[in-house]
């Protein structure tokens, strides 16, 4: 573990280092999805930032791929509860110098947004098949 990241656990012990990695991805993984991923042949003003909101759906979506039905316990495990769990760890790694931010940035970007276990379980349903029994038995 690179030694800011050990500062900031340090310094902020609600989360641990798997919630720091896994958000750093995150970005990664939500500017990929929204075609905003840096490319050498792009002019060097070209804006890559990703809002509040964006990361926070592009994180719930890459934690439902990685983690499947498990995803909400992943979470709950790591301590992110709502959103404002996100952007403390997002702020914590900005103010790390592991991520950046614009002007426009704020903690409220992150705020009561949206229900993560319940994004988290979107897309997956538990039914049941009705049971029939084997020919000849009843």
């Amino acid at each position: 573990m690179e030694q800011k990241l050990y500062d900031l656990i340090r310094d902020d012990a609600r989360y641990p280092v798997e919630a720091y990695e896994f958000l750093c991805e995150a970005v990664s993984f939500t500017q990929d999805l929204l075609d905003r991923s840096p490319r050498e042949e792009d002019d060097p003003q070209t804006d890559y930032h990703v809002s509040g909101a964006e990361l926070l759906r592009g994180a719930c979506d890459m934690a439902v791929r990685e983690f499947g039905m498990m995803a909400p316990v992943v979470f709950r495990h790591w301590n992110i509860r709502k959103t404002d769990d996100m952007g403390n760890i997002v702020f914590n790694l900005i103010r790390g110098e592991r991520l950046s931010k614009s002007e426009r940035d704020v903690p409220d970007d992150f705020h009561e947004l949206f229900d993560i276990d319940a994004a988290l379980r979107e897309g997956f349903e538990l039914t049941t098949v009705p049971h029939k029994p084997a020919k000849g038995k009843s």
